[in-house]
C-alpha cells in the first residue's frame, strides 16, 4: 500500500460515507488535519463540541463533513423532508464560504442533501420559496435567520438536529447576543451543537453556556499562528507619511511578490491608498463594509482565481466602537455583518501588510491568519508608528505567552533603510497632495454606486450570461485624481544602489496581450487587428518585404 492510500484511509476509518470520501478525494485532501482528526469522530458519536483551532486549520471542513454524514444517516429512516441543520456565522462572506464548502463536499449526494444560504440582504419574501422547500441545511447570520423566524418562513422547533456556530468568538462582538438568545427560544431543547472558534475568551464562554450541553472542549496544542518556519512576521517603524512612500517603493521595486492583502482601519483609508497607488500605475481592489455583499464575495472569488494581486481591505468593524460613530448621518450604510479579516479563506496569499496596525492582538491574529494557510509559507509586515508602540507590545506579549518555550522574538525588524528611497518620498508627497478629501469621497461614492449597479440591476443578466461575470473587474481606476506618466515610471536614479543590479523582467507585447486574455481584461480592436496580422504569415511576409524595399530606396 502506498503512502497516499494510508493517508486516505484515515478518513475511511472515521466511518464516513463513500460519497463524501469521493468528494474529499476530488478536493485533494490527502489526510485529515489535527482538528478534523479529533472533531469528526466525536461529532459522529453525538457529542457537543467546542473547538479552538487557528485560522486555516480546517475547522469548516471538520463540522461540514460531520453534519453531512449525520444527515445522510438520518435520512435513511426519515419519512419527511425537513430542515435539520443550521449553520450560523457572523458575516455574509463566511456564510457564502460555508455554503460553498458544503456544496463541494456534497457533489456525490447533491440530490439527498440540499443547502441554502439566506444571508444575502434580499427581501424576505423572495427567499421564502427556498425555505418552503425545507432544505436540509440552512446557512445564515443570526439576525437574518431570526428575521425569517419572525416572518414565519422557517420553523425548526420540532426538526432541528444539529446547530453549528462558526467563528463563535465574533458572534457577540458583532452584536448578535440578543438575536442568539431569541433564536434559542425557537429551537428544540435537545439538539447537537458545534462551536468553532480561533480564540477562547469571555464571549465564547458566555455563548457556550447558552448553546452547548456537556461539551467536549478541543483545544489543540498549537499556537494561534503558524511557526516561524512557515510564517515570517516583520515590523518596520515608520510614520504616516512614510507608509505611502514605503508601499510604493516595495511594489515598484519588486520587493513584494505574490498575492498581497493590505489592511487599513477605515473605509476612507481604503480609497486613499487605492487612489495613491493608481498614480503609480498599481491596480488594487477595495473591500469594505459599504460594498454590497455580492460584490464582496465576487471580489474574493476572483482574487482566489488569480485575477487580482492586491486587495485593500478595511477592518473597521473591529477597530471602531458604536460610541465613536459620527453624529452626522451617513450617506452610505455600513454592513454590520462584514468581517473580511475573520475566517475568509483567501487562497495562496503570500503577504499580509498591516498598513494600519490592528487595534488588538485578536485582530492581528485574524488578519495575519489570511496567509501561511495549510502548508503554504507566508509573510506578515506591519507598519508601526509611535502611537502604535503599545499595541505592538500587546501583540508581542500575547503571542509570546503562547510560545513561552521559544526564545525567538515574535517580530523581526524589516531591515529597510528609509534614506535609500528618498526619491520615492518626494514622489509620494506629490501623489498624496493630489488625493484630497473631496477626491476620496467622489471615488468612494462612484465605486459604491457602480458596485450596487453590478450587484442588483445586472444580477438577472449575469444569471443568463455567466461568462460576462468572469470579466467583470473590481480593480478599475476610479479616475478621481489626475495621474501622470512620470509617477508610473521608476527612473534608475531613485532605485537604491543595492537593487540596481537586479533587473525586473519585462513582459513582451505578446505575453502582455495573452495575459490580458487570461485575466479577462478587454483588448482594443487595434490590438486584435495587430495580433491577427502578426499571426498571418502572408501579411507579415508582405509587410517585411515592403520594409526592405523602403530601406533600399533610402540607400
Amino acid at each position: 500500500m502506498d503512502s497516499d492510500d494510508e493517508e486516505t484511509l484515515q478518513f475511511h476509518e472515521m466511518g464516513i460515507d463513500d460519497r463524501i470520501l469521493e468528494a474529499i478525494s476530488k478536493l485533494g485532501w490527502s489526510q485529515p488535519t489535527p482538528i478534523q482528526e479529533k472533531a469528526i469522530p466525536l461529532a459522529l458519536q453525538g457529542k457537543d463540541i467546542l473547538a479552538r483551532a487557528r485560522t486555516g486549520s480546517g475547522k469548516t471542513a471538520a463540522y461540514a463533513i460531520a453534519v453531512i454524514q449525520k444527515l445522510l444517516h438520518i435520512k435513511q429512516t426519515a419519512s419527511l423532508q425537513a430542515t435539520r441543520a443550521i449553520i450560523l456565522t457572523p458575516s455574509k462572506e463566511l456564510c457564502s464560504q460555508a455554503r460553498r464548502n458544503i456544496l463541494e463536499l456534497t457533489t456525490g449526494c447533491s440530490r439527498d442533501i440540499k443547502c441554502v444560504d439566506i444571508s444575502p440582504q434580499a427581501p424576505l419574501a423572495s427567499q421564502r420559496p427556498l425555505l418552503m422547500e425545507k432544505p436540509d441545511i440552512v446557512v445564515a447570520t443570526p439576525s437574518r435567520l431570526l428575521a425569517h423566524v419572525r416572518a414565519g418562513n422557517i420553523n425548526v422547533k420540532d426538526t432541528l438536529e444539529i446547530l453549528v456556530v462558526d467563528e463563535a468568538d465574533l458572534v457577540f462582538s458583532f452584536g448578535y447576543e440578543s438575536d442568539v438568545k431569541e433564536l434559542l427560544d425557537n429551537f428544540p431543547k435537545i439538539y447537537q451543537a458545534f462551536m468553532m472558534s480561533a480564540t477562547l475568551g469571555k464571549d465564547v464562554n458566555a455563548l457556550k453556556k447558552l448553546v452547548l450541553h456537556n461539551a467536549v472542549i478541543l483545544k489543540l496544542d498549537e499556537s494561534q499562528l503558524p511557526e516561524t518556519e512557515q510564517l515570517n512576521q516583520y515590523h518596520i517603524k515608520c510614520e504616516e507619511h512614510d507608509k505611502f512612500a514605503l508601499v510604493a517603493a516595495l511594489i515598484k521595486l519588486n520587493l513584494i511578490r505574490g498575492k498581497t492583502l493590505f489592511f487599513v482601519n477605515s473605509v476612507n483609508k481604503c480609497y486613499l491608498l487605492k487612489l495613491f497607488l493608481e498614480q503609480f500605475g498599481i491596480r488594487a481592489c477595495v473591500l469594505n463594509s459599504e460594498l454590497p455583499v455580492n460584490s464582496r464575495c465576487h471580489i474574493v472569488n476572483q482574487f482566489n482565481e488569480g485575477l487580482y494581486d492586491y486587495i485593500i481591505a478595511s477592518d473597521e468593524s473591529t477597530s471602531v466602537s458604536s460610541k465613536q460613530s459620527d453624529s452626522k448621518p451617513k450617506r452610505v450604510k455600513k454592513d454590520k455583518e462584514y468581517g473580511v479579516s475573520r475566517g475568509i479563506d483567501f487562497y495562496n496569499v503570500s503577504n499580509v501588510i498591516n498598513f494600519d496596525f490592528p487595534p488588538n492582538p485578536e485582530s492581528y491574529i485574524h488578519r495575519v491568519g489570511r496567509t501561511a494557510r495549510a502548508d503554504n509559507p507566508g509573510t506578515a509586515l506591519s507598519f508601526v508608528s509611535i502611537k502604535d508602540n503599545e499595541k505592538l507590545l500587546e501583540v508581542e506579549l500575547a503571542l509570546k505567552t503562547e510560545n513561552a518555550a521559544s526564545d525567538e522574538p515574535v517580530f523581526k525588524p524589516y531591515n529597510f533603510k528609509m534614506e535609500e528611497i528618498e526619491g520615492f518620498r518626494y514622489r509620494s508627497k506629490d501623489a498624496l497632495q493630489a488625493v484630497t478629501r473631496t477626491a476620496i469621497q467622489e471615488a468612494k461614492m462612484k465605486d459604491i454606486r457602480q458596485e450596487i449597479l453590478n450587484s442588483n440591476k445586472l444580477r438577472s443578466y449575469f444569471d443568463d450570461n455567466p461568462q460576462d461575470l468572469q470579466v467583470l473587474r473590481h480593480d478599475k481606476p476610479l479616475h478621481a485624481v489626475k495621474t501622470t506618466k512620470e509617477l508610473k515610471h521608476v527612473p534608475e536614479y531613485i532605485v537604491p544602489d543595492i537593487l540596481k543590479s537586479v533587473k525586473p523582467r519585462v513582459k513582451t507585447s505578446n505575453e502582455a496581450h495573452s495575459a490580458r486574455y487570461k485575466m479577462g481584461r478587454p483588448v482594443s480592436q487595434a490590438e486584435k487587428k495587430f495580433r491577427k496580422r502578426k499571426a498571418d504569415p502572408l501579411k507579415s511576409f508582405e509587410f517585411a518585404g515592403l520594409a526592405d524595399k523602403k530601406k533600399k530606396k533610402r540607400k
